[in-house]
């Protein structure tokens, strides 16, 4: 089994990591970069094949993986156009580029699976929302899927005009969490806590809320209620958090980064 990679940059180096260190890695994973230095930190890292010609290293490859900038893929499309085979499956980890534009580049035809994965993915602690086209079979589904679980968590989205949600909830998601632990950082500091002090206490609490929702088998709003004592200090931050309407601005949020998405996509509605 061969898999191509298609830009040898942070995502394509996370998903390489994982997949080599996997049960079942493919027999042979080749990568294309015009960069030299590139093809080399890979090659000294991984078992992989460097090539500085895309159509060499996805010759044959079962599945080939787009993990190139969106602003390069148009013309990674025009390069390998007419150059796959007819069951040959393109994984597009591009943000904002549709199947609907893969597709009309590639070939009604082609396989094609869209994937929205977040920068966690770099430590194999990411979550990545896929879409399939319709010339997918459960096989193709199957295998994408068994190439982005490297870099974390899946999940399937049926409707491609949810990426722009996928995106702006986790893809964008991490940021916002930085924010916040940035805020309570700050919060810390502003009240007399050392600077570093604060930021462990901000940092640590935010790692282990994170591990300890992924572990349980309570539901998030049960976690926050057996942490939240009646009249204690819990509450009294929470209804500060209320009070401003930090979830109608989450939203607002989670909203905007939605349309953002839709419009460098060229999804608007």
């Amino acid at each position: 089994m061969k898999l191509a990679f298609v830009g040898g940059g942070n995502v394509a180096t996370a998903l390489i990591s994982g997949i080599s260190q996997s049960p079942l890695p493919p027999e042979f994973i080749h990568v294309s970069d015009p960069d030299e230095s590139a093809r080399r930190r890979l090659e000294e890292r991984f078992p992989v094949t460097g090539f500085d010609s895309t159509t060499a290293a996805i010759d044959s490859a079962h599945a080939i993986v787009l993990a190139v900038k969106p602003q390069v893929m148009p013309v990674v499309l025009e390069e390998i156009r007419g150059k796959l085979e007819p069951d040959q499956l393109i994984i597009s980890v591009a943000a904002g580029i549709t199947l609907g534009l893969m597709s009309d580049a590639l070939g009604a035809g082609q396989p094609i699976v869209r994937c929205m994965p977040n920068t966690p993915a770099l430590i194999g602690r990411g979550i990545t929302g896929l879409c399939a086209g319709p010339a997918c079979s459960d096989h193709h589904r199957q295998f994408a899927q068994r190439v982005l679980d490297a870099a974390g968590a899946t999940v399937w989205v049926e409707d491609e005009a949810l990426m722009d949600v996928v995106t702006a909830v986790s893809g964008s998601g991490p940021a916002y969490f930085f924010y916040l632990v940035e805020s309570l950082t700050a919060a810390g500091q502003a009240l007399g806590l050392p600077a570093g002090v604060a930021a462990d206490l901000a940092l640590h609490t935010a790692r282990g809320a994170g591990e300890m929702a992924l572990q349980s088998q309570l539901d998030i709003g049960s976690l926050r209620r057996a942490v939240t004592t009646p009249g204690g200090t819990t509450e009294a931050a929470l209804n500060e958090f209320m009070a401003s309407g930090f979830r109608e601005m989450v939203q607002r949020a989670v909203h905007a980064a939605t349309d953002r998405g839709k419009a460098l996509s060229g999804n608007e509605r």
